[in-house]
This record gives structure tokens, C-alpha cells and sequence, in this order.
């Protein structure tokens, strides 16, 4: 069962425009709540190698907890809802601390 905070696979598709797309890795942003009711879709953040100091993106730092093979950036702008069949296995977690950045840049991208 996926956990809000898995870095996980997934499959975006052919990007159109400046958008995330192919395979990649992506951070799971859903809540508990829902995952544990294993949901068809979930909502997941995708992750880029290109670092920038873009207010809509949060740096991760690659670790054995993340699973991330270099520091990345979790794309707040590009979030999205996938069926879960486009997501691969975790690979990791991002931690409660990264999660919470991530969140509070998708509050803050969504007026919420």
C-alpha cells in the first residue's frame, strides 16, 4: 500500500508544452486517509534532477530514506491525479519534514 510521502515510478505520459511527462520519479501527496482506502487514483508531485530556485518547486535531497539517486526537485506546479496502475512500487520517502514543504507549496500554488 502506497503512504503519502513514497517516491514512486510513474508514468506521465507525452508532456504537452512545459509539462512534466514520461517516466519519472514523483512524490505520492495523497492522504492517509484516502490511501487507505486504496484508491484508483491517486495525486502525486513529479520530480526533476534540473534544480532552480523556483518558488513552485521543493528541493529534495537524495538519501537512503528518499531513494532519490540525486537531489531533485518535487515540480508543486505540475501536480496532478494518476490511476494507480501509471505508479511503480516506492522506492522511498521523502520524510514528514519534506512532505509538509511540499504541501505548503501546493497550498500556497492553489490559494487553499
Amino acid at each position: 500500500m502506497l503512504i503519502s510521502g513514497d517516491v514512486v515510478e510513474v508514468d506521465l505520459g507525452v508532456p504537452a508544452g512545459s509539462e512534466a511527462g514520461m517516466v519519472r520519479p514523483a512524490v505520492v501527496v495523497t492522504a492517509r486517509r484516502i490511501l487507505a482506502a486504496e484508491p484508483r487514483v491517486v495525486h502525486v508531485v513529479p520530480l526533476t534532477r534540473t534544480l532552480r530556485a523556483h518558488a513552485s518547486e521543493v528541493r529534495i535531497e537524495a538519501d537512503a530514506e528518499s531513494g532519490l539517486e540525486g537531489d531533485s526537485s518535487a515540480q508543486c506546479q505540475h501536480v496532478r491525479a494518476v490511476a494507480v496502475s501509471r505508479v511503480g512500487e516506492p522506492a522511498g520517502n521523502v520524510g514528514a519534514v519534506a512532505l509538509a514543504a511540499i504541501r505548503d507549496t501546493l497550498a500556497v500554488l492553489l490559494d487553499l
